[in-house]
């Protein structure tokens, strides 16, 4: 009786001014974070306030395709 899709799925969350900014010239990275979202709740992408280590600040990181 289950249906087709899975309504939870993972989804890869990545830094948006670090992409932008090309990152800090004294480390190299782009912060991801990895996390869980309902596709049914929320259909359109996921953007979360989340800590940077390569800004060393808060950032918007947005959804990304895998």
């Amino acid at each position: 009786m289950a249906k087709g899709k899975d309504v939870r799925i993972t989804v890869i969350l990545e830094c948006t001014s670090c992409v932008r900014n090309g990152v800090n010239k004294v480390s190299t990275g782009i912060s991801r974070y990895i996390t869980q979202k309902n596709r049914h709740n929320t259909p359109n992408r996921l953007e979360l306030r989340k800590f940077c280590p390569y800004c060393y600040k808060h950032t918007i990181h947005g959804e990304i395709k895998k």
